[in-house]
């Protein structure tokens, strides 16, 4: 690292240290100003980080990391946070055993345990959300996030010619989950624009947040996010009219993204389109066994070997990231198209945890998906509205990438893996830290 980028990282730790100090008495760490609102600003940007390349992207997590730990060691209140959202942080933890077991049992070498231990990463990380974080601050990160990496995706199709948008990290095999990474962040912005109280330039950027989120999508033409995002966009406004009783604004910010959709569609020649239309023909196409599967055709056949695996190996599954060698073997032996020898995921996440975890494996994920989701609707039937936000926030999150691992894999990667455990973990922690007292009530 350059010594200027050596000395800015030391001056952003120190302003970070500041952001705990401890009273004589232990009980309750006195909170600075100028350390929240560095942190503030470092929760903001994460997600950001995720969708980058390059060793710089490491800095606001460690520094998140290590001031994650000083809480945990050193403040009480961020260990009984802890302990309120322990459904969430235990099905993290057993994500975590069951990863180490797998690696252990099927002898693959601890390089493949490297992606799983980045969740005790965010747990540790999630420490963070037991402070008074600015969070206007933080939301209006996420939305500028969406407005950047949208606007990548329009250079890159626009300008560029790339046939589908990518984004900043994986190449064109990033596009579907760089299009789930852009929804999240959109369902994000979406919430804060419907509930938020700021000014008229929050509201213009969180609304941007929404747009250049989905339109990046839209440029990244992945069908499986895409249809994803549709019925949780009509969770969050119908549970926003339940809520509030604005019925009407929800059915014309419903109206103006159906036609908004449409304009966008007709922008891109058809393209997105023709893809949808293409499903059913290669669905066909698979039915009578033709010799080019074309994608669906592809998935539909992995999907195929993947029940296989998850069949002949229904405890121990063939082992963490081998479902790749397992296709080609049965390829070899003649069980499976040439075509999908290319591939180490099934575009499945249930059938890949299935197939490489057996039913221990399914039932782990499962829980990961289960069990917070059962946290954050709980509190997003109680409490006071912001926090109320904040669960439907991490319902959002949860249901999206439940309904898009029906069709691709959302944790074989470290940017959509990334953003799960660091938003599912430290919504979950805010929340319990804001019933925890008055006095830990959210800064603006």
């Amino acid at each position: 690292m350059h010594a200027g980028s050596t000395s800015a990282a030391v001056r952003v730790f120190h302003a970070t240290r500041e952001a705990i100090r401890l009273k004589d008495d232990g009980a309750y760490g006195r909170l600075s100003t100028h350390g929240l609102d560095v942190l503030s600003l470092l929760v903001a940007v994460t997600p950001l980080s995720f969708a980058i390349s390059g060793h710089v992207k490491v800095l606001p997590l460690a520094l998140l990391m290590l001031t994650g730990l000083g809480l945990l060691a050193c403040r009480a209140e961020t260990r009984h946070s802890f302990r309120r959202a322990r459904m969430v942080v235990a099905v993290s933890a057993l994500a975590l055993l069951y990863a180490a077991l797998n690696v252990f049992g099927h002898r693959l070498g601890w390089a493949a345990f490297d992606r799983p231990s980045h969740i005790l990463l965010y747990m540790m990380i999630a420490a963070v959300f037991s402070l008074p974080l600015r969070m206007r601050m933080i939301w209006l990160g996420f939305s500028l996030t969406a407005v950047l990496l949208g606007s990548v995706c329009i250079v890159q199709h626009l300008v560029l010619g790339a046939p589908r948008a990518y984004g900043l990290n994986g190449g064109d095999w990033a596009a579907i989950e760089f299009a789930m990474f852009l929804l999240v962040l959109a369902l994000m912005s979406l919430l804060q624009l419907l509930y938020s109280q700021g000014g008229r330039l929050e509201k213009v950027v969180h609304g941007g947040g929404l747009v250049f989120g989905m339109y990046g999508a839209l440029l990244t033409q992945s069908r499986g996010p895409l249809l994803a995002f549709v019925p949780v966009f009509l969770l969050v406004l119908m549970n926003y009219a339940r809520d509030t009783g604005h019925w009407r604004r929800s059915l014309l910010l419903i109206a103006a993204v159906v036609c908004g959709g449409v304009l966008a569609g007709i922008s891109l020649h058809g393209e997105v389109l023709a893809r949808f239309a293409r499903v059913g023909t290669e669905v066909v196409r698979y039915d009578q066994s033709s010799d080019e599967l074309g994608s669906v055709g592809e998935r539909l056949e992995m999907w195929h070997i993947a029940g296989h695996a998850a069949l002949d190996h229904p405890l121990t599954g063939v082992g963490l990231d081998r479902f790749g060698p397992y296709v080609r073997e049965q390829v070899a032996q003649g069980h499976a198209s040439p075509e999908i020898a290319k591939y180490d995921h099934p575009h499945n996440e249930y059938l890949e945890w299935a197939a490489t975890g057996g039913v221990p494996g399914l039932l782990v994920l499962l829980s990961l998906f289960g069990f917070p989701l059962a946290y954050f609707i709980r509190h997003a039937r109680r409490g006071d509205q912001a926090m109320r936000v904040v669960a439907t926030a991490g319902v959002a999150v949860i249901v999206m990438y439940a309904l898009c691992a029906l069709t691709d894999n959302v944790f074989y990667r470290a940017m959509p893996q990334s953003l799960y455990f660091f938003l599912v973990l430290g919504l979950a922690v805010l929340i319990a830290s804001r019933n925890l007292s008055p006095r830990e009530a959210p800064g603006d």
